[in-house]
């Protein structure tokens, strides 16, 4: 059975690549934010996770509005960094883990979810940035990866709830693999944010705190909303927290401890946040 070392969620606004790029983590602007890894980076070099399973929501690269699947599992042996172009330069592929993917993939389908399975998959910041913030000029990554991607793009959206039991069924995956990986689960995006429309710069730390507060406890509590009360609460983009929700369903149902957490705004219009969970 793998063994789940714990869960790191943080934001991914792709100016967070711009700024490492640039070597702006020290600007008054954006030092509040990068002030929140070094915990992560300390905790991982200690937890020692051998594969990442991530939920995260596709940019474009790989589906679009024209085909949006409600969720996506990558099954491939590599996965190519190719970003929009204003964050992190095209660099440094992921190296898959195609025998635990099709485990998960299996799995999830006896367990009535409809998956659509991806042999080949590009990834974009939404994936890459929350490595970087936390392997820092690796000259590769020292994890391999399993993409779970989540539509947070396109009506209409799965809920919470059904993105909760998304991840306690990949959770179930992980408990009957035979394989002795230490799994690193992983929820990008968020928080709260609108980058369009009459509500463009909309955030709202209320909820934000509501969700960073009850997700390790009481993950059940940010299923009381629908996906629609979701964009109402969090704005068009903060829906991004259903990757969050997918991710702390993977942990499993038994009791978390929160290692670490940082919250601050804005970052590029965002709400922009980091947390790990481990097993209490």
């Amino acid at each position: 059975m793998a063994e789940i070392v714990g869960g790191y969620f943080t934001s991914h606004v792709p100016g967070i690549g711009g700024a490492i790029v640039r070597g702006d983590q020290q600007q008054p602007y954006w030092k509040p934010f990068f002030d929140g890894y070094p915990p992560i980076r300390a905790w991982l070099a200690e937890a020692q996770p051998d594969v990442a399973v991530v939920f995260y929501n596709d940019h474009g690269l790989n589906f679009f509005l024209d085909k949006m699947p409600t969720f996506a599992v990558g099954a491939a042996a590599s996965y190519d960094n190719a970003d929009e172009g204003w964050g992190l330069p095209v660099y440094k592929s992921f190296t898959g883990h195609p025998e635990l993917s099709w485990h998960i993939i299996e799995e999830l389908v006896s367990s009535e979810f409809d998956i659509t399975t991806c042999q080949k998959m590009l990834v974009d910041h939404a994936l890459s940035i929350p490595f970087e913030l936390v392997y820092p000029d690796a000259p590769a990554w020292p994890i391999r990866l399993v993409p779970i991607a989540i539509n947070t793009v396109q009506y209409p959206l799965p809920s919470p709830k059904r993105c909760l039991a998304l991840g306690r069924a990949v959770a179930k995956a992980l408990r009957s693999w035979t394989g002795a990986e230490r799994v690193l689960v992983v929820g990008t995006g968020g928080l709260s944010h609108q980058l369009d429309g009459p509500r463009a710069g909309f955030m709202n730390p209320d909820y934000d705190r509501f969700c960073l507060d009850h997700l390790a406890a009481d993950p059940d509590a940010l299923t009381r909303h629908s996906a629609e009360d979701v964009a109402e609460l969090a704005g068009t983009q903060g829906v991004e927290i259903l990757n969050w929700i997918a991710a702390r369903g993977a942990l499993g149902d038994g009791p978390l401890s929160e290692v670490t957490r940082n919250y601050h705004i804005p970052i590029s219009n965002t709400a922009a946040a980091s947390l790990v969970l481990e097993p209490a």
